[in-house]
């Protein structure tokens, strides 16, 4: 794949110094505050050599610190691979985590962020493959695959020979989707079995199918996978089964935007640091390799018994389907940073690191999604409704919203949620002594998406 380099042709304006500061874009998009955005990363996420890291970008790239961040925490935990983890009663997590940068197309910089994540690691001795154009649950297992026999050739009922089809020895894989939207579009096909196969790899790393028509097997897979979409698509592109069957809480949905105006590009980072970062990286992941099970420090199992109801507690409606693997995201982003710091066990400053990352996740998410109830129906009459404002709609204007399309049980049943969760309301108005006719209107003491309690 192609790396972005927006510094290519500037070789002699090399940017801003490693450190300075530039005034953040004041875009039209950007000079209207937007309550909703999520707050920057607190200082706490930027702990250790993958916030060192995170920082020296920072001043040269146009980039969203939070992409360039959360990028460099999936880039080394795909290179360490599956032996380190932590073990929850009967799971085991291990530090390979699926994130999705959500932006502007080209505006948010993602491609760009990714570009300079890739120019540390891909230095590294023994960096894992990154592919893309995840299609199926097929292809994506032949790339970890096991290795098998299956039949040379049959006469008749009769095997004659057997082959040996050699499977794959480092199960370590990155995958990068600058165009997340068409996994999900692929994944929504009836048939295709790329979600329930790359929610199986995030669980146990393991994925087989019981039909003749697909023997391949992986086990042991160790797959990472960061993704960039627009947050048109991904409303547009999630379904309910994504939402229904887990596979968008196995992925943490970081809102990013451009950060600052380089004209000429941002300069790049020298030689010496590069190799620095690429020193440390590398013998921090080899002290990675003789861990099996990472457990807490006294101080952070005091942190993680107070964080945890929050975490646990989840919300209502879509927003709470994307967000309901909050404490698992949390573990496997702590076990990064501790293996980043060549620790053997989750220190308290792992875990309130990784806890800013999810903070920041979860506030982008409710961005995103907003008060969506992941009923589709219920959803676009609510949208509509607040367009409508205190004239309401009748029940004859919402069905009009579908083209008649959908059965009055259906918006009946999309009415009564609305209802239950009191984001709308009815009452009848009178029609010159014949009967009544129901509105439906946004009650006034409706609170705002981004002041949403949990429940």
């Amino acid at each position: 794949m192609s790396q972005q380099n927006f510094e290519a042709g500037f070789e002699d304006d090399p940017g801003p110094a490693v450190g300075t500061t530039r005034a953040p874009v004041m875009s039209e998009a950007t000079a209207v505050a937007d309550e909703s955005w999520p707050k920057p990363l607190p200082e706490e996420a930027y702990h250790g050599l993958l916030g060192e890291i995170a920082r020296a970008i920072e001043p040269v790239t146009e980039s969203d610190p939070s992409a360039v961040l959360l990028q460099t925490i999936i880039a080394f935990g795909a290179h360490v691979g599956r032996g380190p983890h932590v073990q929850i009663e009967g799971d085991e997590h291990h530090p390979n985590l699926y994130a999705v940068l959500v932006g502007d197309t080209s505006k948010a910089r993602k491609g760009t962020s990714w570009g300079r994540v890739r120019e540390i690691f891909s230095g590294i001795s023994g960096w894992p493959r990154v592919v893309d154009g995840l299609s199926s649950g097929e292809g994506l297992k032949y790339h970890v695959r096991d290795p098998r026999e299956e039949p040379k050739y049959k006469k008749g009922t009769r095997t004659v020979e057997m082959v040996q089809i050699p499977g794959i020895e480092d199960k370590r894989l990155l995958v990068l989707e600058p165009e997340f939207a068409s996994v999900l579009r692929q994944g929504a096909r009836s048939g295709n079995t790329l979600s329930p196969t790359m929610r199986s790899f995030w669980d146990t790393g393991n994925s087989m199918s019981l039909t003749k028509n697909d023997p391949i097997t992986a086990t042991g897979a160790h797959i990472s996978l960061v993704g960039h979409i627009t947050a048109d698509e991904l409303r547009a592109e999630l379904t309910a089964t994504d939402q229904a069957n887990g596979f968008a809480n196995r992925h943490m949905f970081m809102c990013v935007k451009r950060s600052q105006l380089l004209p000429f590009g941002g300069g790049a980072l020298s030689a010496e640091m590069l190799e620095t970062f690429r020193t440390r990286l590398q013998r921090a992941a080899s002290e990675a390799e003789s861990l099996q099970a990472v457990g807490m420090s006294a101080a952070a199992r005091d942190v993680w018994a107070r964080e945890y109801p929050r975490l646990s507690e989840g919300f209502p409606g879509l927003l709470g389907a994307v967000t309901a693997r909050a404490e698992a995201q949390c573990i496997r982003l702590a076990l990064v940073y501790a293996l980043a710091d060549e620790a053997d066990q989750i220190d308290a400053c792992h875990l309130r690191a990784a806890i800013a990352i999810w903070d920041r996740a979860e506030a982008s998410a409710r961005h995103i999604f907003g008060s969506a109830l992941g009923d589709r129906v219920a959803d676009e009459i609510l949208r509509a409704l607040k367009a409508a404002g205190s004239a309401g709609l009748t029940r004859t204007d919402i069905s009009y919203l579908f083209k008649r399309h959908e059965t009055a049980e259906r918006i009946g049943a999309a009415l009564a949620l609305l209802s239950r969760r009191r984001l709308a309301e009815s009452h009848q108005k009178g029609n010159n002594g014949g009967r009544p006719t129901e509105i439906w209107t946004v009650p006034l003491c409706e609170k705002s998406e981004g002041s949403e309690k949990r429940g």
